[in-house]
């Protein structure tokens, strides 16, 4: 069978393969034979045209698709470029002259711009242009071949496109935004922290939420944000049927996506007494399913209606699919750290002894992050005499050893206390005992022996935070305390040595002692928390409990601790009976050459608390002459003790007690000594002084009369 000869062409229609020129036979029944497209047929079917321009003769030839595309009439073009500026705007002619001069400056063969063409209607149409740029042998451009064509579809394409990417990258970031806000959520507090914060229902693209838990075949409502008023109170605990749309969609283990308020009304008319409190827009109701099993269920509002779109579902569904992995985390989570605190409550004391002259009240709290709980505790000792053991300690580590270690050491601590030691035996021996169990932890710890009745308080501490003593007047002391170094460390490197400091409470004074969790956050220096203890405390309500929970639940809580806190206040009564003598007993040890240094400190931090005035410096002095005549002169350590004496006139006594028979000597030294001044300084500054015998050596002591002015402060 003959083809059909070709019909008429176009000028220029390139030449026809065989496969371009297969026609349907003539004689096929039921078929028509195809007119052949030539070229410019094909470029105008496509809106598209092309132009020849002459550089050097200025000239541009526009085929009639060009026209077209300019939307130009024969009679408006006459081949100059400047007369198509009746349809380009010249911001448009701009672009397209930079184009082309950037080309022929950069030496490049073609260019290609996009430009707006102003119809004859007045709309605007997208148009590009793209040319072959001619050059002689010279290489100087001298003609511009090239094609224009619509573009408004390709770019409103390309928009669409572009929009689409928009709206997937946006998704990425909602769904990684809220996974890393999750990921730091360890406990069911954090993630409904994260859900209803301020940035969470824009991080579901929704304004308001609801998350709800199945706990045995009932659905409770736990969290929600972003609905006037709240849940009603009587749904916030349902039967899990298909009344109510979350645990519908709980029990279904199906999403339910409805467009208006109405929909929802109508699907669930349980909720029409509720009307006012729906937002009238949009919902979704997703199941928060994990490995299989149904947990509760996620609620999002919108206050515009809309018909969500796929990809708006597959994103909440993803994010439904994060917040239940995170629920279930948090739950599994909440679980084990209830059993972990609650092993180491019950190894703290139940009750604590009742006290005569006093009131005290303990605080624990466990650390607000992590799963496992630390080593933390208190105590309260009834001992024999009427006084009273006050222990504060922290073993190393956060976990459930430390807490068992706990256990054992705050068990023997007690029972050597108990049998009416003193506190530096107590804590020699419990060094012992915790260096001799099965563990490589080590503990801190600060050991009070009180005499409530006369105010005296024995003070010892092995590598922990020293006491804070409060007085009625708001006076706040932290006391120098020597201390060793921490339990079970001390007997292993062979100094459990835990010097022991008398200090003194006034009546309507509190004694304060913590674990560093109070007071030590981290990157921050601890005396940053020391003195916002202080202000704390200083600010703080006189109620003993009422103190103490300010303390512990807002103090510490406040920068989201990381650490388990232990507190303990002891509060003396003012009571009845004859006034008791303030009194601070401190030793230096012979061979400790800061020791004297550390002693004149907290008689200067003594007598500031005991409003010595002007005599304060004197006192200071002669403890230091005394001291360095106690441990020059003698092969043994200085015992230095200071008392505030009832008046009028009240007095301060000092007394350095050595235990050397030796009685001192008052000597003339020349111009040129360099010692035997010490006795001829307390002389001329003490108004009385002398020295007494004592058991095992003697006492040098000495007395100044306080000038007049207002003394401690007693209720």
């Amino acid at each position: 069978m003959t083809a059909p000869p070709a019909g008429p062409s176009d000028e220029g229609d390139a030449p026809r393969t065989d496969r371009n020129r297969r026609r349907v036979a003539e004689d096929a029944p039921g078929v028509s034979r195809h007119e052949p497209v030539g070229l410019r047929r094909r470029l105008a079917l496509n809106r598209t045209g092309t132009f020849d321009w002459d550089l050097d003769g200025g000239c541009m030839v526009l085929d009639p698709g060009a026209m077209d595309v300019f939307d130009l009439r024969p009679g408006e073009y006459d081949g100059a470029p400047m007369s198509r500026i009746v349809r380009v705007p010249p911001e448009e002619a701009l672009r397209l002259d930079e184009a082309l001069s950037q080309a022929l400056q950069e030496g490049r063969s073609s260019y290609g711009v996009y430009f707006q063409v102003r119809c004859r209607d007045g709309s605007r149409r997208w148009t590009y242009s793209q040319g072959r740029i001619l050059h002689d042998p010279d290489g100087a451009p001298y003609r511009v071949i090239g094609i224009v064509r619509e573009a408004t579809g390709e770019l409103a394409d390309s928009a669409l496109l572009r929009s689409l990417q928009k709206e997937s990258r946006r998704q990425t970031v909602m769904v990684q935004q809220t996974t890393a806000a999750l990921a730091r959520a360890l406990s069911m507090a954090d993630v409904t922290r994260v859900l209803t914060g301020t940035l969470s229902t824009r991080r579901f693209g929704a304004e308001g939420l609801i998350l709800g838990l199945v706990e045995n075949d009932r659905f409770r409502i736990i969290a929600a944000t972003g609905l006037e008023g709240g849940p009603p109170p009587d749904l916030n605990t349902a039967r899990l049927d298909d009344t109510l749309p979350l645990s519908d969609a709980a029990r279904s283990q199906q999403p339910v996506f409805l467009s208006t308020r109405g929909e929802l009304i109508a699907r669930y008319p349980r909720l029409r007494p509720y009307t006012d409190a729906i937002p009238p827009g949009s919902s979704a109701f997703l199941p928060l399913i994990a490995q299989d099993t149904v947990i509760g269920g996620l609620g999002l509002f919108n206050s515009e209606p809309a018909v969500q779109s796929a990809e708006a579902r597959n994103l909440a569904l993803a994010l439904a699919g994060v917040v239940a992995q995170s629920v279930q985390r948090a739950t599994l989570f909440d679980q084990e750290r209830e059993f972990a605190t609650g092993l180491q409550e019950t190894m703290l004391p139940r009750r604590l002894p009742p006290l005569a002259g006093g009131a005290v009240t303990v605080r624990y709290h466990p650390a607000s992050v992590g799963r496992d709980v630390g080593g933390d505790w208190y105590d309260v000792i009834a001992l024999p005499q009427g006084r009273t053991g006050l222990v504060v300690g922290d073993v190393q580590g956060h976990d459930t050893h430390a807490a068992a270690v706990m256990g054992q050491l705050r068990i023997a601590l007690r029972a050597y206390a108990s049998e009416g030691h003193t506190p530096e035996t107590v804590l020699v021996r419990a060094s012992r005992f915790l260096a001799e169990l099965d563990t490589e932890r080590f503990a801190t710890c600060t050991y009070v022996q009180a005499d409530l009745e006369s105010g005296a308080l024995h003070v010892a501490r092995a590598g922990h935070l020293g006491p804070l003593i409060s007085t009625a007047a708001r006076h706040i002391d932290w006391p120098e305390v020597r201390g060793g170094l921490p339990l079970g460390l001390a007997t292993a490197f062979g100094h459990d040595h835990f010097p022991e400091t008398q200090l003194f409470l006034e009546p309507g004074s509190t004694l304060l002692l913590c674990t560093d969790g109070l007071v030590e956050q981290p990157g921050e220096d601890i005396s940053a928390g020391i003195d916002a203890l202080s202000a704390a405390v200083r600010s703080g309500p006189t109620d003993l409990e009422a103190l103490a929970d300010r303390l512990s639940d807002h103090l510490w809580a406040e920068p989201g601790p990381e650490d388990d806190m232990a507190l303990l206040l002891l509060h003396r009564l003012p009571g009845p009976g004859a006034a008791t003598t303030p009194r601070l007993r401190l030793h230096v040890h012979q061979a400790d050459p800061s020791g004297t240094s550390e002693v004149r400190s907290a008689v200067r931090r003594t007598l500031d608390q005991w409003r010595a005035g002007g005599i304060a410096h004197d006192v200071e002095v002669a403890a230091s002459e005394l001291i360095a005549n106690a441990l020059t002169h003698t092969e043994s350590g200085a015992l230095v003790s200071v008392e505030l004496l009832p008046g009028p006139p009240r007095r301060i006594r000092l007394e350095v007690e050595d235990r050397s028979s030796q009685w001192p000597r008052r000597r003339s030294p020349g111009e040129t000594a360099t010692s035997g001044r010490g006795l001829l300084l307390v002389d001329a500054l003490a108004d009385r002084w002398g020295a007494e015998p004592r058991g095992a050596g003697k006492a040098l002591w000495c007395e100044f009369v306080v000038p007049e002015g207002p003394g401690p402060v007693r209720d």
